[in-house]
């Protein structure tokens, strides 16, 4: 007797993933984590190579620089940093960037 699967049962795998992440009370960590993986990738190697620590606490992205020319410029652009972090990850994940 083989058992027919509603389509009803049947989820996108991603979906599926986001809910065992909000069940398991590990969202805000998988985002974090995600986010530090995805800094080189987001910003570019010039960026990354100059980028001594990133980590995220409570949506905010620190991320520390070894160059205090490249701090300034990237502040100039925090706004645009952060609305491409946001626009990756979303509004859950990132609310704000500062940059030591």
């Amino acid at each position: 007797m083989s058992k027919k699967k509603n389509s009803s049962d049947i989820q996108h795998i991603g979906t599926a993933i986001q809910q065992m992440l909000k069940e398991f009370h590990i969202k805000a960590k998988f985002d974090e984590a995600n986010v530090v993986a995805s800094w080189e990738r987001l910003v570019g190697k010039p960026i990354a190579k100059h980028t001594k620590k990133v980590y995220v606490r409570n949506k905010v992205v620190f991320v520390e620089l070894d160059s205090p020319s490249l701090k300034h410029n990237l502040n100039m652009h925090k706004s645009h940093i952060l609305s491409i972090l946001k626009k990756e990850f979303g509004d859950d994940a990132v609310a704000e960037i500062i940059l030591m």
